[in-house]
This record gives structure tokens, C-alpha cells and sequence, in this order.
């Protein structure tokens, strides 16, 4: 076989394998839907063995961050969080203290977010103690129509306290980008790695 030949060759076994590749990343993004979406309202989610008020205190935190972040507000923001509380955002980037989160998200509504709101469905609502809740659900920031809850491309994990004022505040923020078309291989490949509700 000639040099001339084997580039053909060569060159149709690329183009067949990037085809292959295409097809299948549009087949794993195409039925990678998720099947627990959550609920729309976090209320929805306080367990019937919590205290109610707590649980509402809890969903009332959530709303005073999300009409915050709607009115580009870093002050009204940052005050949602404990002094010394964490934010971990699904890049990598980590505030450490209620002033680095404030002053953060006051460069973010300048500029990157601008304008937007945040759109969230929850999963679950756990009372670790009287007085620490973890919240976990998922969510996006917006401009233009609300997304749909199927289409939220984060997963969200609030910890939040009942404050020294008694106020309920997060003492840490975790946000995971959900990689769809990963899952989705993880899931065909190995079954077991699904949780229950995506099964």
C-alpha cells in the first residue's frame, strides 16, 4: 500500500471514529434527563418530624438570598450568611467569610450576572441537630423565561445554622455543575452508580 493510500485510509477511519464520537455524545446528552426534578416550593420539603417554623425560617433565608440576588443586591446577599460561612461556586472558586462573599457577588452583579435571577427546585431538607439544617436542591441563574426544573444545571447543598441572633443563616454553600452526558455514561456503564431516584 502506497503513502498516498494509507493517509486516505487513515483519514476515513478518523472521520468514521469523530462521527461515532458525535453520534454517541448526542445519544448520552439526548437520554440524559434526570427523573427526581424536586419540588418547586422549599416549604414542600420541611420533613413532617421537624418543627414547622424552623423549617419556614429555613425556606425564608432561601427567598431573602434569592430577592437578593434579583435585585443585584451584595449587601442583602452577603447578610444570609454566617460571619464566617463558606461559598463554593461550580467552578472552584471558594469565599471564605460573610465580607469575601459579599464583595464577590458585588463584582458578579456588576457584571457577569447582571440582570439575572436565580431559579431553583429542592430534593430534600434534613435537621442534623435543632439547629443545623442541610438543604439540598437544584438550581440556575436566569435571564429571559424561568428555566424548567428539568433543565437546572446545578446541584446546590446548603448548610445553615441557627445564628447567635437566632436568625437562621448559611454557614456553607457548595454548587455542583451537573456534567449530564457524564452521568449518563456512568449510569449505561456501571447501573449501580445511579442513585435510586434516577433508575
Amino acid at each position: 500500500m502506497n503513502t498516498k493510500t494509507l493517509k486516505r485510509a487513515a483519514l476515513a477511519t478518523a472521520a468514521v471514529l469523530a462521527l461515532g464520537a458525535g453520534a454517541a455524545y448526542l445519544y448520552l446528552d439526548a437520554t440524559s434527563e434526570v427523573h427526581r426534578t424536586g419540588a418547586a416550593a422549599c416549604a414542600d420539603v420541611i420533613p413532617a418530624t421537624a418543627d414547622r417554623a424552623d423549617g419556614e425560617a429555613v425556606c425564608a433565608t432561601i427567598d431573602a438570598l434569592t430577592a437578593a440576588w434579583a435585585a443585584g443586591d451584595a449587601d442583602a446577599y452577603g447578610r444570609q450568611f454566617t460571619e464566617n460561612g463558606t461559598y463554593t461556586t461550580y467552578v472552584g472558586t471558594h469565599y471564605e467569610g460573610r465580607d469575601d462573599i459579599t464583595e464577590g457577588h458585588r463584582a458578579l452583579f456588576q457584571e457577569f450576572v447582571k440582570g439575572t435571577r436565580l431559579a431553583a427546585s429542592y430534593l430534600d431538607m434534613r435537621f442534623l441537630t435543632k439547629d443545623v439544617a442541610v438543604l439540598t436542591g437544584r438550581g440556575d441563574d436566569y435571564s429571559g423565561d424561568r428555566p424548567a426544573a428539568r433543565e437546572l444545571s446545578k446541584v446546590q447543598t446548603y448548610t445553615l445554622v441557627r445564628d447567635t441572633d437566632g436568625a437562621w443563616r448559611i454557614a456553607a454553600f457548595h454548587n455542583t455543575r451537573r456534567q449530564n452526558v457524564m452521568e449518563r455514561f456512568s449510569f449505561l456503564y456501571s447501573p449501580a452508580t445511579a442513585p435510586k431516584a434516577e433508575r
